[in-house]
This record gives structure tokens, C-alpha cells and sequence, in this order.
């Protein structure tokens, strides 16, 4: 456990050095996520970093759905003891200023991708209920997040375009997220090999953004539809001088496009505080399909905390363009987002969704069953 420069800062949580964190579950982690839309169906980007100091191992990737391709670069290298490095390869990952102004940088390489923007906060970080979950007597997720939209400026090349980012309409979600979710290779299973093949997931996480506040949504369910975690609130821009306002349950309807489980239509209820519904229409533009080689779902050539050596880099290209291409990646589905409130308001963003084994309220009987 050799000391390090973050050392150096009045921030020790325990009487370790920096590189040893708090428990020796290999499945520790640490991560930065970033999207990126132009507030249209142009394109979308999703980008993030993560360092897993019990498997020595650190990562980056973006990926960027436009057309009907998908465009990924990925690296990883060994992790070491400084944990301030944020650099993996051609990307890096700076915080300008803490909880509101960050820089995310790809270099130029051999696969046409790169960029180099600046995010800034448009509403105050807010933190999102904490997830814990067990699976027989193992914790299996007990992580913290923190979530936060904004404005980007700076540049942006793919498919042989380099895009001027400039705040007006390019706009997205970032989080922070850290604690024990599953990474990096399979542990052996034990007891869970008991698991029932009827079980099922569903997760739905919606950073919504409006000219004036955040309107965020986040739930998942059981294969019953039995809600595990919940939380709807409206956060008003910094500088406005608002507080927050809890939004109360959501309710959803969903719709599924033929022979898929991608959504085709969505709509989400509210009480709002005053007593008067309110509800939300949201209509996909475009999706990254975090499956295709971001890491977020492990493959056996690529996977988040996966040891690739002391530096691996690739870039990677996936045809999207019809239902059957898509269908072996179509389930971690980032899908940006026209959404629509019944009082007329308009705003862009993203909605995560991942359905995942059985799902009875909407038919999914069966762990392969489509719409």
C-alpha cells in the first residue's frame, strides 16, 4: 500500500493510504458517466471512467450512436497507486471545479473519434437514494450516486464530422457513482446457482432536462413489478433560488416496439404537490446500446475492471440499423429523449431503461419473451 499524491489531501476516511479502499470485494469501483445530445436526434454520447482498486485495474470508453452505426473507443491500463491519474490512454477525465464544472478528453486516434468538452452544472448535484442489495447472505450492490445536468462547450469529431459544442443545445447528464456492483470477471456463484430463472429486473432512470430545472425519475421493480427504489423530484437551476419539489410515485405505461423489448412510447404519472396530475410523455430519438462495447455488460474479450494488461486501446464499430442487429445488444438501453409534460413544456435528456429476465406487468412471461 504504497502513498500516493491524494495522500497529500485532508480527505482519509480510514487509516489506510488512498489506494486501499474500504473493503476487499474485488467487485469495488469507482465512476465517472457522461452524455451528450445537441437537444435533437443528431447524435448521442456516452462516455465514462472507472477505477477498480482491488482488481489494479482503471478504464474509459465512449460511445456514440449516429446513423445507424455505433462508434466505441475503449482502454484500459493497470491502475497503480495514484488514484488522482484519471488519464487511460487517449482519454482523461479533470475536475475544474467540484460538483460543477468537469473536462472529459479523447486525443485524437486511428479511429476518428475525439474530443474535447468542458461540462458545467446547470442544477446543484443532487444525491440519489442509496442502493443496497443482497442475494442470500452476500451484499452483491451498496453503492452511492449523485446525478447532475448541464451545458457543454467545446468540440467534438465522429464519422468524419467535427461538431462545434456550444452550450446553447448541447446539453446532458453526468453522475458519480462509487461502492460493490458487480465488475470485472464472474465470482463463483455458490448458493445463488439456486437463483430461479423466473426472476426479473426492472430499471428505469430519467434525468430530464427543461430550460429551467431537472425533472429526475428513477425506480426499478421486481419481475412482479414490485417497487425496490424510487425517487421523483424537480430541481430548479442553480441561481433561481427555488428548493426542490418531491413529485410523489411515479406511474408508467409502456409501450414496446414489435419483436423487441426497446421502448417505442412511454408515459409517466405524477401527483404533483399542489394536488394536480401531471404526466410526461417521453419519445425515443436515438439509443447507445451500453452492451455493444462499453464494458457495462461483460463479454469475454472486455469487460469493466477485466485486467487487459498494462495498456490496451480499440476502437470498434457496430451496425445498429435493424431490429435483428440490434437485438443481441438491446437490453441496457441509453435512449435519448424527446419528454413532454401535459402542461406543454418541452425538454431533451435521457432515458435509461434495462428489462432484464421476466416482467409480468407488460407480458414478459418468460426470460426471452418480446413484445
Amino acid at each position: 500500500m504504497p502513498i500516493s499524491p491524494a495522500d497529500d489531501l485532508l480527505a482519509h476516511q480510514t487509516t489506510d493510504p488512498f489506494d486501499h479502499v474500504f473493503t476487499s470485494d474485488p467487485n469495488f469501483y469507482d465512476r465517472y458517466y457522461f452524455n451528450l445530445h445537441a437537444s435533437s436526434d443528431e447524435l448521442f454520447l456516452v462516455a465514462g471512467m472507472g477505477q477498480y482498486p482491488n482488481l489494479g485495474v482503471t478504464d474509459a470508453f465512449v460511445c456514440i450512436s449516429k446513423g445507424d452505426t455505433q462508434y466505441v473507443v475503449r482502454a484500459s491500463r493497470e491502475l497503480g497507486a495514484n488514484r488522482l491519474d484519471t488519464q487511460v490512454g487517449p482519454f482523461r477525465f479533470e475536475v475544474i471545479e467540484g460538483l460543477q464544472k468537469l473536462r472529459l478528453v479523447l486525443d485524437e486516434n486511428e479511429w476518428g473519434v475525439s474530443f474535447d468538452l468542458v461540462f458545467d452544472g446547470a442544477v446543484p448535484a443532487i444525491e440519489e437514494p442509496k442502493q443496497i442489495q443482497k442475494q442470500f447472505t452476500r451484499t452483491t450492490m451498496e453503492t452511492s450516486r449523485f446525478a447532475q445536468v448541464g451545458c457543454y462547450t467545446g468540440s467534438l469529431t465522429v464519422a468524419g464530422e467535427t461538431h462545434t459544442v456550444t452550450p446553447d443545445r448541447w446539453k446532458g447528464a453526468r453522475d458519480r457513482s462509487w461502492g460493490v456492483r458487480p465488475v470485472g470477471e464472474a465470482p463463483p456463484p455458490g448458493i445463488a446457482v439456486k437463483v430461479e430463472r423466473s426472476n426479473g429486473f426492472f430499471h428505469n432512470w430519467l434525468p430530464m432536462q427543461f430550460d429551467d430545472y431537472l425533472f429526475k425519475v428513477f425506480f426499478e421493480e421486481d419481475a412482479n413489478g414490485t417497487r425496490l427504489i424510487e425517487e421523483s423530484v424537480k430541481v430548479y437551476n442553480t441561481g433561481l433560488g427555488k428548493p426542490n419539489e418531491i413529485m410523489g410515485t411515479p406511474r408508467h405505461e409502456f409501450s414496446f416496439l414489435p419483436g423487441t423489448r426497446e421502448i417505442e412510447k412511454a408515459v409517466i404519472h405524477f401527483a404533483h404537490p399542489s394536488g394536480q396530475e401531471l404526466s410526461v410523455t417521453t419519445t425515443p430519438l436515438r439509443t447507445v446500446y451500453l452492451a455493444a462495447g462499453s464494458g457495462y455488460v461483460p463479454s469475454p474479450d472486455w469487460a469493466h475492471g477485466k485486467y487487459q494488461g498494462e495498456l490496451k486501446v480499440e476502437g470498434l464499430t457496430y451496425d445498429m440499423s435493424t431490429p435483428e442487429k440490434r437485438r443481441q445488444y438491446a437490453f441496457l438501453n441509453e435512449t435519448l429523449s424527446r419528454f413532454e409534460l401535459s402542461t406543454g413544456e418541452v425538454g431533451y435528456g435521457m432515458h435509461e431503461n434495462l428489462l432484464i429476465g421476466v416482467y409480468k406487468p407488460y407480458g414478459f412471461d418468460e426470460p426471452g419473451s418480446v413484445a
